[in-house]
């Protein structure tokens, strides 16, 4: 069953991506076309092309099911032997490098079709599909896992949860207040995935703006982590929690580069102050979420803030 869920969350993830492309379905009939017939030219979604779609359908969920039992069996001697849970990630890891190279190998059209950060994203999906599946029937598999950590990562999916929303809130305040609902999502969601280079002809499609989510809820969850792995440093060093202003600043820049990169008119079309606004607010949300759950986390930080300071006056004073 786990493997199975993996195989329909990343060919969901497909469907979105060929979707919001304007091309439905082309990403499992170009793989059929090179992996199972060795074409190396693009196919249209001719009575033969839909052929390929179900040949290819098939093989991704066999596929997918073999790794899942896999997966399990893992699993299952590694609760055992604790020492084994780090195949489970050399096993991850190996899959993507493997499902990259296929692509590579498939030819120019599929590798075009299916840039690396979509294959990744995807199996990344998948594989926390998977794995959220195996703790669902294994409760105790969290805690074989990983200890005390397990507590980390649902306070960091919550906390980045909570900061997506937050700026998707936002987000979407701003743009029913220009009159043009959901066009922020749309606008970054098409350059992404269509590589859009005029902002002024974008147009909002459910596509479009349902792959930006799902990437953008991804990234704020991964922040999240991040995010909560500090806190738990910081119950012992508060002033490690100012690393929380500095992962909040990265994070911000990388956005920025990134959108500019693909195009720079973007960040003058959605507007610099918005995209900081909107984060500042979902960061305060997120402080205040860690704040519940490590009451006095900011007063702490400012306690040791000036203990630091006063033990750098006594040391001056007595080095005098």
């Amino acid at each position: 069953m786990a493997g199975l869920l993996g195989g329909l969350i990343i060919a969901l993830w497909f469907l979105i991506f060929d979707a919001a492309n304007g091309h439905p379905l082309q990403t499992p009939g170009l793989l059929a076309a090179a992996l199972l017939h060795g074409s190396r030219t693009p196919v249209a979604l001719t009575g033969t092309a839909w052929t390929l779609v179900g040949e290819y359908t098939l093989v991704h969920f066999a596929v997918f099911a073999i790794l899942g039992a896999i997966g399990a069996l893992l699993i299952d001697e590694a609760e055992r032997h604790p020492e084994l849970f780090g195949t489970l990630l050399i096993f991850t890891i190996a899959f993507e490098v493997f499902f990259i190279a296929l692509i590579m190998l498939a030819g120019p059209a599929a590798a075009a079709a299916m840039p690396w950060w979509k294959i990744i994203a995807g199996n990344l999906m998948a594989t926390v599909g998977m794995l959220a599946f195996f703790l669902w029937r294994q409760p105790v598999l969290a805690q074989n896992m990983m200890g005390e950590w397990t507590g980390v990562v649902r306070e960091g999916v919550v906390s980045g949860i909570i900061g997506g929303v937050i700026v998707a809130v936002w987000f979407l305040i701003y743009d029913v207040a220009i009159g043009h609902p959901f066009r922020t999502p749309a606008l970054l969601g098409s350059i992404v995935f269509n590589a859009m280079h005029r902002p002024e002809t974008v147009v909002v499609n459910t596509a479009v703006v349902l792959g930006y989510t799902v990437l953008h809820f991804f990234a704020f969850i991964m922040f999240g982590i991040a995010s909560s792995i500090l806190m738990v440093a910081s119950e012992r060093e508060p002033v490690l929690a100012l690393g929380e202003l500095v992962l909040f600043v990265w994070f911000e820049l990388c956005f920025v580069a990134f959108v500019t990169f693909l195009d720079v008119t973007a960040v003058e079309e959605i507007g610099w102050w918005n995209i900081i606004g909107g984060n500042i607010v979902a960061l305060a949300a997120i402080i205040a979420y860690f704040e519940h759950g490590h009451p006095r986390i900011v007063g702490r930080i400012i306690d040791r803030w000036e203990g630091l300071r006063d033990e750098a006056a006594t040391q001056r004073s007595e080095a005098r």
